[in-house]
């Protein structure tokens, strides 16, 4: 048996192993609010929560998030060569169109507040 085949068998089975581990000797608080979907903005349930913090925030992350994704789509093109250059360009040139229209979109339609802090 190969050095690779061994891990490759070796790492799965470690792994269902701690799984199984967590789930036999892990803490189980079994209560009504653990199953019941997330709402931001609710108070949570007995005072979980560390801190409040404004939804811009979560927004503020969601768009870096889209951006940072950007950058590293568009980042390998210098190692890529001249012919796949211009295919990395086009598609972040179209990415940014689906960005342009969509926040117009929500200009259009007053969805779009945006609340300065």
């Amino acid at each position: 048996m190969s050095s690779n085949s061994f891990y490759l068998l070796l790492i799965p089975i470690i792994n269902i192993l701690l799984l199984y581990l967590n789930i036999l000797l892990g803490p189980n608080k079994n209560y009504g609010e653990k199953g019941s979907s997330f709402e931001c903005g609710f108070h949570s349930f007995l005072g979980q929560n560390r801190q409040q913090f404004n939804i811009s925030f979560f927004l503020f992350g969601l768009l870096f998030l889209i951006f940072d994704l950007e950058i590293i789509l568009i980042y390998p093109a210098k190692w890529l060569g001249k012919s796949f250059v211009w295919v990395i360009f086009s598609n972040s040139v179209d990415s940014l169109k689906i960005l342009i229209l969509n926040y117009n979109k929500k200009l259009w339609m007053d969805e779009l507040i945006i609340h300065v802090w």
